[in-house]
């Protein structure tokens, strides 16, 4: 079946982003595409962020993706074959950027039914530490009008609601060091870390129903780290502990159940919040119905969290392909585009 005139658009617009390198970091020939590609107002541009915004007075929805690719798998350049986009950051979120650009050449002459603002933000691939959009909330104070917020990640074009909260935290386990062929004068870190994890590792997973969607709470030993020789008995163990859990659960809440199932005090690493569900929000409502999309939890984080701490409405929705997200052979259906594009449309045009 040949392509729709949009839909070959679309396509176009994904390979030349796909062939663009722009892995964590270094992510400039985006941005120059990007200042090149989209004719809105500028709100915010720090020369990695660039926030553009519509004005009319009206409700204020804010489509939002970022930039940057995990590093790349002999998957550059890319192609269009088989109905679909292939190459690096396809599905993850070139795709989605595409969707957001062809949006701004069409919302840039005609009568929106809401104010549009386009997100464009680097290093979403990496960790917490690197994440711009506090530093983005301080200098843009438009950010906090959003009446919705739809991040474009992959979401294989369902409507993904509420994120799980992400801990990470460090548990040690302090022993004595003793000779291996002598191991009774000593204390091994290592077996107390097996006997201390224990309630962790054999802990079942916990569905949480939120509002009818149901999130899964999990707890897992992601890394462990014992030992400094093979004739030296180990006297200290530390073990990462990630819990991923729902909304709902305060930040405090999550941490007093990690240290409950740790048995002992812990560092935490990192804490991001979970994020509201906000299904019943009117605007998330019409959004749902401009593509009768399908309405699911997101059994993951992502930047929504970072609005929906500010008490935005934040949504995922996205053309994306989650099982092809990172892999080598990424790619995006050229139809999905198609579908993303056009329910915006449709809900930014107010014809829903």
């Amino acid at each position: 079946m040949p392509l729709s005139e949009v839909e070959t658009a679309l396509a176009e617009r994904t390979l030349a982003l796909v062939d663009l390198p722009s892995p964590s970091h270094d992510e400039e020939l985006v941005y120059d595409y990007v200042r090149g590609a989209v004719h809105l107002p500028v709100a915010h541009d720090d020369g990695e962020t660039i926030l553009y915004a519509k004005r009319d007075g009206k409700p204020l929805v804010l489509l939002a993706g970022h930039t940057d690719t995990v590093p790349p798998q002999d998957n550059l350049p890319g192609r269009i074959e088989g109905g679909a986009v292939h190459g690096l950051g396809a599905t993850d979120m070139k795709g989605g950027l595409a969707v957001m650009i062809e949006l701004a050449h069409w919302a840039r002459h005609t009568e929106l039914a809401y104010d549009l603002g386009l997100l464009f933000f680097p290093r979403e691939e990496v960790g917490p530490e690197h994440n711009p959009l506090p530093a983005l909330f301080e200098a843009a104070p438009l950010v906090d009008e959003a009446a919705l917020v739809v991040c474009l990640e992959p979401t294989d074009n369902t409507l993904q609601l509420g994120c799980l909260g992400n801990l990470v935290a460090r548990v040690v386990f302090e022993g004595r060091s003793a000779h291996s062929a002598r191991p009774w004068l000593g204390v091994n870190a290592i077996e107390l870390a097996i006997d201390g994890l224990r309630p962790v590792t054999e802990l079942e997973p916990h569905d949480v129903d939120v509002e009818g969607l149901v999130f899964r709470e999990v707890l897992s030993v992601t890394e462990i780290h014992g030992g400094i020789a093979s004739n030296v008995i180990p006297g200290r163990c530390e073990a990462t502990l990630n819990f991923r859990y729902a909304p709902g659960r305060t930040m405090a809440d999550a941490e007093a159940r990690v240290r409950e199932l740790a048995g002992r005090e812990l560092e935490i690493e990192h804490h991001a919040p979970a994020a509201h569900v906000a299904l019943h929000a009117p605007l998330v409502e019409r959004l749902r119905e401009a593509g009768g999309f399908d309405v699911q939890p997101k059994q993951a984080w992502t930047n929504v969290a970072d609005f929906a701490a500010r008490g935005l409405d934040a949504v995922n929705l996205g053309p994306g392909a989650t099982h092809y997200a990172h892999t080598a052979d990424e790619q995006v259906e050229i139809a999905a585009l198609g579908r993303t594009f056009e329910a915006l449309q449709r809900f930014l045009g107010g014809s829903v």
